[in-house]
């Protein structure tokens, strides 16, 4: 951690004196600035003229007042204050301090740090004021205290100013010990009693997260204004933290103080009620805000905005932005975010109001980019280019993220390469693109360039396990090199990875070890245990499923969509069918959660498996919503099995209306007729077939021989016979059949095997 000290050394050396060469450099520098915009300061100034004044005066070898040019120098900006600091220059005047103050004061706000660098450096004798403007323009936390302690070193005494601005620049820093020694030193030079500067003070110590020394601080206090206030409720709510408290402060200053809280106070509680989800009294606030008059004011909309979209009152962020008298481009970036299907119209319209957008409303336009945006996308990027915002970094990685949502990987291949510093968010969303369309080989690469130039995160380890657990040639092993990069790094513990790794070990067959991954885990979310929940379902472990079940409720984790249709997958798989019911019930009226198409589907397929036909038709008629081929093909292999031909006349006829290209809904129907006899009808439905172009998936499997360096499994279908090894794996196939025909009770298992032939 980096440490300061402010001591004063008396031994430092001189400053630079003010020279005829350093005059000279500094107006060869200026002359070869190019000119910059006029702004409106320069209207203001134009209405005088200062620099024709003081020309003519020059002229007339008239005496200049340094107080009347430091005034002229105030109202420049740009292209006027230089040509004003040329004439300074040629015409000596900045051997007055006051003169070269006002200089340095103009460059710092006009974005040339280093020429105000160079004119204090230039000066004889610099005063507090020297000092005090060179260091407000400071833009570096750790420069600006640098500057300080040099301040303190040549034996200058800070002011009130000094210490106000050197405690801003501390609380910027994650070490708290800066501001405890201006705080000392504040004290020290007799400034304690000062109310500017115990506000800073107390700014200082909240915002760098120490709200302790910051209530010290306020407590000790004779006297508050609503600076005071707000210095602790803004320090409270910075980077997110002391939210709450920053609430009870509003209280105590409105209920118990009955101090009017102003625009800042409103502003910062409101971001409080964000922060921690109290909407409620968020209302409250809004109401309040209105009756002060300051709910109008851009900053307390736009966080109005911000706290309704954040907690699902998308009604009430509309209504606040819709009576905006004005909008900025926060409002209209915020207003993007909540109607992302609506972002390029609202784009539109905010360029039409000379709204200029920002890096922040570009993420979120092309946040709303999907698959049936790929004109606007590319439209979107083009506009960011022009506007030279493309290369800000959230920008160029969201842009990524866009081409590879699009399926253009090459597109964002190109963005990626374009970034000139690239961070590991760059890096992981290649990675992750990569990954999502199923290019597991170009991620790897990616993964192997990474890792020399910084280091993996729990998302890029989350995105390759992701990509290997899809890839479904590739073999386990391969994962578990991965899973052991992962252990020498600590990352095992984090969620992310720990639901990676609980996937991957899941649907390679390994659920022993998925479930370690999950034990493993320090910190069990709902994604965890749906992930666990899942992996067991899959592979009928009823028991489990259950047991997990029921120990996620005892935590207090209410379960989602997700998890339930996972339990009711296997009550479905064990044929729990009662259970299977209570489960649907409770997550209708117990959790309130409404049931998705998938979870309908489930509850056909368990109650058809279970013989009870004209329940699961029922329960398909019921459905809210058109259930899809998935509930129709179950109930019709389940008319199969327990010989319903009628039913399943109706459920084949449905199946080839919604998907007439289908083959399972013929193979169903035809073994169905083959069983009864009814050779005809078999005939008829495979004339359909061929009439309608439709032929039957051959199936495939993979098989992980365990042996060699290749990560991939070998990939057979019915009838290939490609193989090197192909006598010997139909041998074996053979026998596992022969081996299966014993060991199944079911005889049914023969129309089967005459479907696959």
């Amino acid at each position: 951690m980096r440490r300061f000290s402010f001591s004063p050394n008396l031994g430092a050396p001189p400053l630079l004196p003010s020279s005829l060469s350093h005059r000279r450099h500094l107006l060869d520098e200026i002359s070869n600035l190019n000119s910059a915009p006029t702004c409106p300061d320069e209207v203001a100034a134009a209405l005088f003229n200062p620099i024709q004044v003081i020309r003519e005066r020059l002229r007339s070898e008239a005496s200049l007042d340094p107080g009347a040019v430091a005034a002229s120098l105030k109202h420049c900006r740009g292209r006027e204050g230089l040509q004003l600091h040329g004439l300074v220059l040629s015409s000596g005047l900045d051997a007055h301090t006051i003169v070269s103050n006002s200089i340095m004061n103009l460059y710092s706000k006009s974005g040339a740090p280093d020429l105000a660098r160079k004119v204090f450096d230039g000066m004889p004798r610099p005063d507090v004021v020297s000092w005090n403007t060179y260091l407000s323009g400071i833009a570096s936390s750790t420069e600006a205290l640098d500057f300080f302690a040099l301040m303190r070193r040549t034996g200058v005494h800070p002011d009130g100013v000094t210490f106000t601005v050197a405690l801003a620049a501390s609380a910027n820093l994650l070490d708290p010990e800066p501001a405890r020694q201006l705080h000392s030193l504040v004290l020290k030079s007799g400034f304690g009693s000062d109310l500017i500067v115990k506000n800073a003070v107390i700014s200082s110590y909240a915002r760098a997260g120490h709200s302790v020394e910051a209530h010290m601080v306020f407590d000790e206090m004779p006297f508050r204004d609503s600076v005071t206030w707000n210095s602790l409720l803004c320090g409270l709510t910075q980077d997110g933290r002391g939210g709450a408290e920053a609430i009870e402060l509003f209280l105590e200053m409105v209920r118990d103080e009955g101090v009017r809280p102003d625009r800042i106070s409103v502003a910062t509680v409101i971001s409080a009620c964000g922060q921690e989800g109290k909407i409620g009294f968020g209302c409250q606030v809004h109401g309040f805000a209105t009756k002060v008059g300051v709910a109008a004011h851009i900053s307390v909309s736009n966080l109005l905005m911000s706290m309704y979209y954040k907690h699902g009152d998308v009604s009430s962020a509309k209504k606040v932005f819709d009576n905006m008298m004005q909008r900025d481009a926060i409002s209209w970036t915020t207003m993007i975010s909540i109607e992302p299907d609506n972002a390029i119209h609202l784009f539109n319209v905010m360029r039409l109001q000379d709204v200029q957008p920002n890096d922040v409303t570009f993420v979120a336009l092309i946040f709303a980019v999907n698959d049936q945006l790929l004109r606007e996308g590319q439209m979107i990027h083009g506009v960011s280019f022009k506007l030279g915002i493309a290369e800000e970094l959230n920008v160029s990685n969201s842009l990524i993220t866009m081409y590879a949502k699009l399926k253009m990987m090459v597109d964002a291949r190109k963005v990626f390469d374009a970034i000139h510093c690239k961070e590991i968010v760059s890096w992981n969303a290649l990675v992750s693109g990569y990954a999502q369309n199923g290019q597991l080989e170009d991620a790897l690469a990616v993964f192997s360039s990474l890792i020399l130039h910084c280091m993996p995160n729990q998302y890029t380890f989350g995105s390759i396990l992701s990509a290997i657990t899809t890839t479904e040639i590739v073999s386990l092993a391969y994962g578990q090199s991965f899973h052991a990069h992962i252990l020498k790094l600590g990352l095992n513990a984090n969620a992310y990875v720990s639901v990676a790794l609980i996937d991957l070990y899941a649907k390679r067959g390994s659920i022993d070890e998925s479930r370690r991954a999950f034990e493993e885990a320090p910190l069990k979310s709902l994604i965890t245990w749906t992930s666990i929940i899942s992996a067991h379902s899959k592979h009928g472990n009823y028991e489990e499923v259950m047991s997990l079940f029921e120990s996620l409720k005892r935590t207090g984790i209410h379960p989602d969509h997700i998890t339930f249709l996972a339990v009711l997958v296997a009550c479905c798989c064990k044929g729990k069918v009662d259970m299977g019911r209570k489960v649907f019930e409770s997550m209708v009226d117990e959790f309130e959660i409404e049931p998705w198409q998938e979870h309908y589907a489930c509850m056909v397929d368990m109650l058809g498996k279970a013989g009870r036909l004209e329940e699961a038709e029922e329960f398909l008629q019921l459905a809210p919503m058109p259930l899809g081929i998935s509930a129709l093909q179950s109930l019709l292999g389940a008319c199969r099995v327990h010989r319903n031909a009628e039913m399943g006349s109706r459920m084949a006829e449905a199946l080839m209306k919604v998907e007439p290209t289908e083959s399972g809904a013929y193979v169903l129907m035809s073994n169905i007729y083959a069983e009864k006899g009814e050779w005809d009808n078999v005939a008829k439905l495979r004339r359909g077939m061929r009439q309608r172009g439709v032929r039957k998936e051959i199936g495939f499997s993979w098989v992980d021989v365990g042996s060699g360096e290749s990560p991939y499994m070998h990939r057979f279908c019915s009838g290939d016979k490609t193989h090197p090894l192909a006598e010997e794996i139909h041998s074996m196939a053979e026998s596992l059949g022969m081996e299966i025909s014993y060991k199944k009770e079911d005889s049914d298992m023969g129309f089967y095997l005459a479907a696959t032939n």
